[in-house]
């Protein structure tokens, strides 16, 4: 089974990272959203709200499955069996940065590569960091994150 990992913050989970998903899934049996868990950052939504709002937006796919992870996105990879990373690329900005990451991931773990997928036309703009800053300011996000994820932002209607 060919697995994949798409790791990262997501605070929020945007429409573009939902793509990237989507995407991926033609090119792996499985996806594997890993949210990445750092302690030491206070974000807009808790660890455990961005796993449960995603995990509701993917619900009806048994191939896509959220977790938490902390650490080396590569030893997480090993963990859980994954022998791919896939990542989004939005412009020659993320190209530089997720090139360096990726040949260190190399040199880590030989064995485990990592797919670039690039944005989407119409995506290309959407960043997590733009979502926060629109929120910030009370502007509306609808049109950048998915309605699933867009109730844990808004406070609206919060589950649970």
């Amino acid at each position: 089974m060919k697995t994949a990992v798409f790791a990262g913050s997501f605070d929020p989970f945007t429409f573009a990272h939902q793509n990237i998903v989507e995407r991926g899934l033609s090119l792996f049996d499985k996806v594997v959203i890993a949210v990445g868990v750092n302690s030491s950052k206070k974000g807009l939504m808790p660890f455990e709200d961005r796993v449960e709002a995603i995990a509701t937006l993917f619900d009806a796919n048994e191939r896509v499955v959220v977790t938490q992870f902390s650490g080396l996105t590569v030893e997480f990879c090993k963990e859980i069996g994954a022998q791919y990373l896939l990542r989004g690329l939005r412009n020659t900005t993320d190209f530089e940065f997720e090139n360096a990451i990726a040949q260190n991931n190399l040199l880590l773990d030989p064995e485990i590569e990592t797919y670039f997928l690039m944005a989407q036309s119409g995506l290309a703009h959407i960043s997590s960091t733009i979502v926060r800053d629109i929120l910030h300011h009370q502007g509306d996000v609808s049109a950048l994150v998915p309605k699933a994820v867009l109730k844990y932002i808004t406070g609206s209607s919060h589950p649970g």
